[in-house]
This record gives structure tokens, C-alpha cells and sequence, in this order.
């Protein structure tokens, strides 16, 4: 089962990147360096292995991260699903091709909020898909943050 607490291996300071793992798409959200906003940062679709490697490895540069937490995708049972493992192996590389740790979270629901809220804004059906999977990260992201903060 997925746990929705974190675990507290990660560092406390330092600026974050959330991850809304997908097989064509990942959304990616920032933290501040103390921890306490998350915002989207981009959706970036996937290349070659190489060249996904090269962009999580400039990310850690340019945003100056600290860590990785990843969407873990669970059965509203809180059950593992086929998409955890792909989400586990992906956390996998993306630790061992940046060096810098990675903790999973459970992302039940993310994908319906960030849809609500996109949505609420009265965007378009293009601009909704385009920003979808970036505001996924960052309620995720920020569901990290408030969960760790109430310890």
C-alpha cells in the first residue's frame, strides 16, 4: 500500500521539484528554497533516455534541487497499481541519473483538482491540456509540503 505520509529522509531547505510522472508527458512543479510554495514549473515531454537525462540533470542545475518527489499513481484503495511500478522505476533512474534523492507521494485526486481549477479559470481545452499536467505536480507538490509541515 502507499503511504500519504512522508517520509522524512529528504532534506528540509533547499527548493524541491514535484514530478507528475507519465510515459509521453511529465509535469514538473518547484518549491521555494524554504519549503513552503509550490508552483508549476513545465510540462515536458518525453525524447530518448539520454535526452530525458540531460534535462532532469540541468533541472538540478538551473533550479538548484535538492530532491525529487514523485506522484505515485494508487487505487483509490490505496492499492499499488501497474503505474506505481512504472512511477517506482522512473524515481529509480531519475535518482541514479541526478544523484539526488527521491521520495514517492500518493497522487489520488491530482489530476481531478488541477482539472477543476483549470477549469475554474475558464481556459480553453488547448490551454487546459497544456498546463494540466504541471498543476497536477504542484498540488502534489503542495500536498507533500503541508503533510510534511503538520509533523
Amino acid at each position: 500500500m502507499a503511504s500519504s505520509e512522508p517520509p522524512t529522509g529528504l532534506p528540509r531547505s533547499g527548493r524541491l521539484a514535484g514530478i507528475d510522472f507519465g510515459t509521453v508527458r511529465i509535469g514538473i512543479a518547484i518549491c521555494d528554497p524554504g519549503q513552503k510554495f509550490a508552483s508549476p514549473l513545465e510540462n515536458y515531454t518525453r525524447l530518448t533516455q539520454a535526452r530525458d537525462a540531460d534535462r532532469f540533470q540541468r533541472l538540478v542545475r538551473d533550479e538548484g534541487l535538492v530532491a525529487f518527489v514523485v506522484g505515485l499513481p494508487v487505487h483509490l484503495s490505496g492499492e499499488e497499481s501497474h503505474k506505481s511500478m512504472q512511477a517506482r522505476e522512473f524515481g529509480a533512474w531519475l535518482a541514479q541519473v541526478t544523484a539526488l534523492p527521491v521520495e514517492f507521494y500518493d497522487e489520488r485526486f491530482t489530476s481531478v483538482e488541477a482539472e477543476q481549477f483549470l477549469l475554474a479559470a475558464q481556459l480553453t481545452s488547448k490551454k487546459r491540456k497544456a498546463r494540466m499536467d504541471m498543476v497536477a505536480a504542484q498540488i502534489m507538490l503542495t500536498g507533500y509540503l503541508e503533510s510534511r509541515a503538520a509533523r
